[in-house]
């Protein structure tokens, strides 16, 4: 395939625009979802937990870069697996990427109709879900640079209104009042605290879940090799930063326990501190709401790159691979994703896993996918520093091979605790990754016909093959 016909996308993003995408995929993570790992260890248990993610997270991060800057592709994970491992390492680390990417939306949006409904109570949640996806498919379809653009105003405002959160609350802020039975409950560190500590895992990887899928915008970035690590390194220290002052500041301001279960712990933490009619409290709650449309609007952004990515390279239809004419964006690729999450909201209401409607284990599958997608990326790492010692790396992983190995030792145990505390859910992913490996084999065709480098990897050396 000629340079001057294979689908390419436009290369127009700043490292302030990556640095959006990496935050603005995570942020809704500060707002909902992490208060849930107090119910599972406790305030000082779950810290724990946190200290341990926030670890894999930026070992994590400073190894990925490497390969970011020196593999800079839509593909993202797919393109460095298929590097180091050949055709069914690309197919793994893509199954992974897209099971995290594709089923995070979902939730989110959910999250989105739910909080509309709180301010509007005639409004459908479904339907303002559904509303969410088609206004942000169409402005991602509209173009790269004006949906980046987007997607940093809005990244910049929702940190604006964490850091007013920690700043209002702070008077209110008690040391006590965090330690309070902070270990599951109890004063004291037993047994049933360490296994809620690990239980909580996904709850604290929702603080940085998909940070990792900015490098799917690598190949519309301008000289992705310098801008790459300042973004992904200004970013993960950003979250690392907002999770914890958010964390501590929640749950220092009263009974920790009542923000346990909800979904809006941060207004409910608030209003312990200004009452329930302060201008401050509204603000929050409205502004809030644009922590949600980061990561919702970020992530369609991730899923529709590995989308284009994996069907340019003959994993999935090709036409998932047709780039708009006039906005050089992969627009088929938008819409299914689209259509897969607005399938995933009308099946909440009659799939039930575990007891429990489907969204409220949409957040875990996405979580199996993201540690899948840690463990095939640091192997990767490993593999090209052995099978290609000589390709050309911007950005080099500090403190190799501790980091990666630290990332990687720690990405197997959340794993297996996963698995452990999510057995249901983690069938259903097998089931998947099994259904994906049928299709797998029934694409070898396209997939011979779009291998020569030029499709696969911007005219980089063939793969290594396993």
């Amino acid at each position: 395939m000629s340079e001057d016909t294979k689908p390419a996308l436009k290369k127009s993003l700043s490292g302030w625009h990556l640095w959006g995408i990496a935050v603005g995929l995570v942020i809704s993570g500060e707002y909902f979802g992490w208060s849930y790992g107090w119910a599972s260890a406790g305030t000082l248990g779950f810290l724990v937990t946190t200290v341990l993610v926030a670890i894999m997270y930026t070992t994590f991060i400073f190894s990925f870069t490497e390969l970011t800057t020196a593999i800079p592709h839509a593909g993202g994970p797919f393109a460095y697996s298929y590097r180091a491992f050949g055709p069914f390492g690309g197919f793994v680390a893509g199954f992974a990427t897209l099971i995290e990417f594709v089923f995070a939306p979902p939730a989110i949006s959910l999250a989105i109709g739910a909080y509309l409904n709180v301010q509007f109570p005639a409004l459908d949640p479904k339907l303002a879900a559904v509303g969410a996806y088609l206004v942000f498919m169409a402005l991602n379809i509209a173009g790269v640079t004006i949906a980046a653009t987007f997607e940093l105003f809005v990244t910049l405002l929702a940190i604006f209104e964490l850091l007013v959160f920690m700043g209002v609350v702070a008077p209110g802020f008690e040391w006590a009042h965090f330690t309070a039975n902070g270990w599951a409950g109890s004063a004291t560190l037993s047994t049933a605290a360490l296994g809620g500590i690990f239980a909580a895992i996904p709850f604290a990887i929702w603080f940085f879940l998909a940070i990792e899928g900015a490098a799917m915008a690598a190949e519309e970035t301008r000289e992705p090799k310098k801008v790459i690590p300042r973004a992904y390194i200004g970013g993960i220290l950003t979250l690392v930063v907002l999770a914890f002052g958010v964390m501590l500041f929640a749950g220092g301001v009263g009974d920790w326990s009542k923000l346990a279960n909800l979904n809006d712990p941060l207004p409910q933490a608030m209003k312990t501190v200004v009452g329930e009619s302060s201008g401050w409290l509204h603000m929050l709650v409205w502004i809030g709401l644009f922590g949600l449309i980061a990561s919702f609007h970020g992530i369609i952004m991730g899923y529709s790159r590995q989308i284009f990515a994996m069907a340019r390279a003959g994993y999935l239809p090709g036409f998932f691979a047709t780039v708009h004419p006039k906005r050089k964006t992969p627009h088929w690729a938008i819409v299914a994703g689209g259509v897969i999450g607005i399938a995933a909201i009308y099946s909440d209401a009659f799939i039930q896993i575990g007891g429990q409607p489907l969204t409220a284990n949409i957040v875990t599958m996405s979580v199996f996918g993201a540690i899948l997608l840690y463990i095939v990326s640091m192997l990767s790492l490993f593999r090209l520093r052995k099978s290609e010692a000589a390709l050309e790396r911007p950005f080099k992983a500090p403190f190799y091979p501790f980091f990666p190995a630290v990332a990687l030792l720690l990405a197997g145990v959340f794993m297996a605790t996963m698995v452990y505390y999510n057995q249901v859910v983690f069938l259903l992913f097998v089931g998947l990754f099994v259904l994906s490996l049928l299709f797998y084999f029934l694409s070898k065709k396209s997939r011979d016909a779009a291998r020569d480098a030029d499709a696969l990897l911007g005219a980089a050396p063939e793969p290594a093959q396993s």
